[in-house]
């Protein structure tokens, strides 16, 4: 736009210092929106026990459930090399530390190979007909790229470690967080020393309370 006399007009520093100011406003509103959606995620998702799950059926299931045991959240496939080891294995852990204060949680998965082709229904119906687990399945999940399953990404968050195959076991506390993390071809008896030590923190603690 021109001025009269054929002089290009110049903009108002006025309205240049409005226009900064809203641009500087809008930048405030949405960092604080970001940081207050990522603050409320984490309230509500502060432990592994808070998030909810699918189990075989599709429905929806709270981990709070869990609270107060000690879980080994596996991985699992019905189609590995290490499938009948690991379930024999897990089976008896389950077996061994009681429903009580301990419990094994299987979460099948698809992203390596062509190890669990079926649905969780199918992953779940195999490894009690062949293996007589009696541990709790949950439905198929993604543990990889942008559509993992939350409450697993917690895990891995945790431990800053992706699983690269199956049966990569994490034990978590009654409380929720996230001990350690064991790679499939490492030993199960490891695993039973720390899960044992913390069921008997628990059973401990609770004879104090009495």
């Amino acid at each position: 736009m021109e001025a009269l006399g054929g002089y290009p007009s110049k903009p108002s520093s006025s309205r240049a210092r409005v226009v900064s100011l809203l641009l500087t406003a809008a930048l405030c509103i949405s960092s604080l929106y970001l940081l207050h959606t990522r603050l409320s995620r984490n309230r509500n998702h502060a432990d592994f026990y808070s998030f909810q799950v699918k189990d075989t059926k599709g429905r929806s299931v709270s981990l709070e459930k869990y609270r107060g045991k000690v879980s080994l959240v596996v991985n699992v496939a019905s189609h590995s090399e290490q499938t009948e080891q690991n379930y024999r294995d897990l089976q008896e852990l389950h077996r061994a530390l009681g429903s009580t204060h301990f419990t094994v949680l299987a979460f099948p998965c698809a992203q390596y190979g062509d190890t669990e082709p079926g649905m969780g229904r199918d992953a779940e119906a195999f490894a009690r007909s062949n293996y007589a687990v009696t541990f709790p399945f949950f439905s198929m999940i993604k543990i990889m790229g942008s559509e993992a399953e939350p409450a697993f990404r917690f895990l891995t968050d945790s431990v800053r470690q992706i699983p690269k195959w199956n049966f990569w076991k994490f034990l978590v506390s009654a409380e929720g967080q996230v001990v350690r993390v064991w790679r499939p071809d490492e030993p199960m008896e490891e695993i039973r020393k720390e899960a044992t030590a913390l069921v008997r923190e628990i059973i401990l603690k609770k004879r104090h309370e009495l």
